[in-house]
């Protein structure tokens, strides 16, 4: 199979895993929010954290072949430091959304995932793939 093939079937397996943990992300975060446990602010946090985790399990199992030479710990912890990263992106772009351009913060959260979803692919391709 050619490099360009083998990317677009890694980046179909990435949109797979990518929409699962996005429909725990969005469900999780709704339900948070319109149950009045936490506003939408913290709900997105939450329910973003709770996608990253769900997403490495797949991503490195299905995803993406990790590399020989670090082990499944530093492993986590590059994942889990690029994720805050894509969290800390989320969280900007829901902040901005919802506060300033006054976009309600369920419309807000797919504008955040198609945008968070492109860093994630970059990020993790460039550190965590052998």
């Amino acid at each position: 199979m050619k490099k360009a093939e083998k990317l677009l079937v890694q980046f179909g397996k990435f949109g797979i895993v990518g929409t699962l943990c996005f429909c725990i992300d969005y469900g999780l975060m709704v339900l948070l929010t319109e149950f009045g446990i936490v506003g939408y602010f913290g709900a997105s946090a939450w329910s973003f954290t709770v996608s990253v985790i769900v997403n490495y399990i797949l991503s490195m199992r299905f995803v993406f072949q990790g590399r020989d030479n670090i082990g499944k710990m530093q492993e986590m912890i590059i994942f889990v430091a690029l994720s805050l990263v894509g969290l800390a992106f989320n969280q900007m772009i829901m902040w901005i959304a919802v506060e300033f351009f006054r976009i309600f913060y369920a419309v807000a959260k797919i504008l955040s995932a198609l945008l968070v979803t492109v860093y994630n692919f970059i990020s993790r391709k460039m550190f965590l793939e052998a």
